[in-house]
This record gives C-alpha cells, structure tokens and sequence, in this order.
C-alpha cells in the first residue's frame, strides 16, 4: 500500500538551472506568459533586473536592466493583465513601478521609507481581488505603508509603531480579504516575532500575536475571497497555519504548526491552481511540499457559547534540497500548474516543476 502511495507523491524535478553573476533576493513569474524576472544586487552594489524566457530546458536573457540601488523585492499584483508592471522595493526605501517593455524611467517612483524595503505585496490588479489596484510595503523602518499608483506621493495608510513602542524591522507584508469593494486587509510579520493584521477598511489593529521568533514570511491561501487560511514562517524552521475564519474574542485565530527544519523557513508560497497546498524554503537550500487538510469541524462553541476555530493538520507531501546555501524567494506560475521559479544565494535560478498535482 504504501509503495503505491509513494507512487503517487509529488516529485520536484529541477528543470533549469542558471547561474547568476549577482545576488538574487527576489523572483517572479511574469503572468501570462514563459517568462520570469530576477530581481537582485550586483557586487558593486547596483540593482540588477533580470527578464527571462522559458525555452524548453534552457533560459535566456531577453533584458538586464541595472539600476543605482539594490532590489530586494518585486510584486505584479497592483497592475492589469495588459501592462503587466513591475513593482519593486529598494535597500534605499523606494518604491519604483517600472514597465519592462521601456524600464529607463519608473512609471512611478516614491521614496517610501527611510530604510531598506523588505517586502512589497500588490492586489486589485492582474483580475485578482475586488477594490483599488494598492501595493503594501514593509520596512527596516518600521512602517507599514499601502500605496495607490494613481496617486502621487503618499501612502494611502501608514502604519508605524504608536508613541513610546519600539520600532521593529518588518520583514514580511501580505494582503488578504479583498472579496469586495470595501474589504481588505494586511498582514506584517516583524522581527521580534509579532504578527499584525491591521483592518484597511476601519483603519485599526484587526488581531495581534507573537510566534516568538523572526517572521520571514507571511501568505493567505487567497487574496480574493473571504479571509481563510494564513501561513507565516519563522527564523527557526518553524512555521504556522491559522484558520482565519473564526475569530474568538480572547482566543483569535485557531492554528497548528510544524517544524520543518532547524533552519530558517525564508518563503511560503501557496500552489494557486490549490490553495491547501504549499510549499516553504529554507537556509539549507532545501524546498518542502505540505498540503493542509481541513478539521471535519472548521468552528465549535467555547464554554462561553462564542464561536471558536478549530484547526486543521498538515502532511509533508516531499521535501528536496537543492543547494548548499539559503533558498529566498520562490514564486510559483500562476499559469502552468507545477512550474515553479526559486533563487538562492548560491547565485543560482532554478526553474522547477513539480509532478502529480492532480493526484492529490
């Protein structure tokens, strides 16, 4: 029995690897299309963007485009299908949205924070999520800002420490809950292990928690719908599913969680074409594959008769290791289930593809 289940696991095959001559902090799919941006910093400390095609087993460079500052990070999420462009954060604290197809001058540029921008999340665009096309960025700085392209200059929300609490460094950003015109949140994970989920509708903190170690990365299962699952991964290889359905008053969210590794877990990263399952990837190089299945029950009434969440549990579908050094980002194709892109700091690229997702 179990030799057939083993049949049947997922197997992430390395298709294409490209060595770089820069470090690579950010990838991504550009939608609709075989092509993939590498975002990054040069030795001599210049950005450096990278535009990709996929052909067949190999890759080739169709554009390299060198800017004064380091790029650590990259969304499509606020743009249309048609223009398809590029926001970036900075380590100096900009903002920038380039179109690739003429990338000398930023279709928009702000100075957004004071420090490194570690993590830019977009929605409304790309057809996914109701409501303005708004890009959230996180920073060293402390701040949490959200941002409309159609208006210059300022934030649209500004959410920085309040008067006499400590500034952490926000290392992750993400939004959620953007089923309607109104709705809509954001999600940070800082340094010191607090999780924010800050309401953009009534402007207020929604739910706070601490998971007592850094958040590298926080992801919901979908932007666009109702707020359902959420998933943030720690500095110390440990990461945390919460049931965003049900909030309990005193309690919050319901969540389990896994150790994966004595690693950091830099990214998660949710398959679009089957939000309960995901993959995560660590400082040893190494990718895991879980998928989250749900309690036959999602909510049960406390002693009190207030509704509760119940989590769920998660099974490790396969894990590889595919380099010596840390895997930092990783996007998968929102287009062709299984493929996938991930850069690590062995200076590499590697397009994946991941086999018998529909078997599962």
């Amino acid at each position: 029995m179990s030799a057939v289940l083993g049949l049947e696991r997922p197997q992430v095959v390395s298709h294409v690897q490209q060595a770089l001559s820069y470090t690579v902090f950010d990838c991504k799919w550009v939608p609709r299309s075989a092509r993939l941006m590498c975002l990054g910093s040069a030795a001599r400390g210049t950005g450096i963007i990278q535009l990709y095609e996929l052909h067949g087993a190999r890759l080739e460079v169709l554009r390299e485009i060198e800017k004064p500052k380091p790029i650590k990070c990259g969304t499509f999420g606020a743009t249309s299908l048609q223009q398809r462009y590029l926001a970036t954060g900075d380590f100096d604290g900009n903002l920038n949205i380039w179109n690739l197809e003429a990338p000398e001058i930023p279709v928009y540029s702000v100075k957004g924070h004071k420090e490194i921008i570690n993590s830019i999340d977009g929605v409304g665009g790309l057809g996914i999520g109701e409501g303005a096309p708004e890009i959230v960025t996180g920073s060293r700085d402390g701040t949490v800002k959200v941002w409309d392209p159609r208006q210059k200059d300022t934030p649209v929300a500004n959410m920085e420490p309040v008067q006499g609490e400590s500034k952490r460094d926000c290392w992750t950003v993400a939004f959620g809950n953007a089923y309607n015109q109104e709705e809509r949140v954001v999600c940070a994970g800082y340094d010191n292990g607090d999780i924010k989920l800050f309401d953009l509708k009534t402007m207020s903190l929604r739910w706070e928690t601490n998971i007592k170690n850094g958040v590298c990365s926080v992801e919901f299962d979908r932007k666009d719908i109702n707020m359902n699952k959420l998933v943030a991964t720690s500095l110390e290889g440990k990461f945390h599913v919460f049931d965003m359905r049900t909030q309990h008053q005193t309690k919050g969210f319901a969540s389990v969680s896994e150790k994966a590794q004595k690693s950091t877990i830099w990214q998660v990263r949710h398959l679009p074409q089957n939000r309960d399952i995901f993959m995560t990837s660590g400082g040893s190089g190494s990718l895991h594959l879980w998928k989250y299945e749900y309690p036959a029950q999602r909510s049960k009434k406390d002693s009190e008769g207030s509704e509760m969440g119940v989590a769920g549990s998660l099974s490790l579908l396969q894990n590889v290791t595919l380099s010596t050094q840390p895997i930092s980002s990783l996007d998968w194709s929102p287009d062709k289930k299984g493929l996938c892109v991930c850069g690590a700091f062995d200076q590499t690229v590697r397009v994946l593809i991941v086999t018998k997702l529909n078997k599962i």
